[in-house]
């Protein structure tokens, strides 16, 4: 069985993760620091950005990979996916601070909503209600 949906989502996490990593890197050069924050807060930040997303994310795509293998998926799935994808986007860029702050809310609020409408969705096909 393949589960596309699921792939394809898995790429894009991949790509997120490695662009998250990538914003920390950036800023260690900048301000010379090898290993750890360095007590600089604007590394604290992206490093807590790149760990929230590595908290949230499995979840949501074994969710996302058990609903897709169980045939229930429909149409929804992949957008749902891809919201959710984008909202780790935002909260990554959120998690800056500044004028972009917003984007913190909103991934925040894109990731827990998602994550348990997935819950209950799974919910519903284990119990053969969906």
């Amino acid at each position: 069985m393949l589960l596309q949906t699921t792939l394809c989502l898995t790429a894009a996490a991949a790509v997120i993760n490695f662009w998250l990593g990538m914003r920390i890197g950036q800023l260690r050069t900048r301000f010379k620091i090898g290993v750890g924050d360095g007590g600089n807060e604007a590394i604290v930040r992206r490093m807590r950005a790149h760990a929230n997303f590595i908290e949230n994310t499995p979840l949501a795509l074994i969710l996302i990979g058990l609903i897709e293998a169980s045939g229930k998926a429909g149409v929804w799935l992949a957008p749902v996916g891809a919201l959710f994808m984008i909202g780790r986007v935002l909260h990554g860029i959120g998690m800056d601070g500044g004028s972009l702050q917003i984007g913190r809310m909103i991934g925040t609020l894109l990731a827990f909503l998602i994550q348990i409408g997935l819950a209950v969705v799974a919910i519903l096909i284990a119990l053969g209600r969906f």
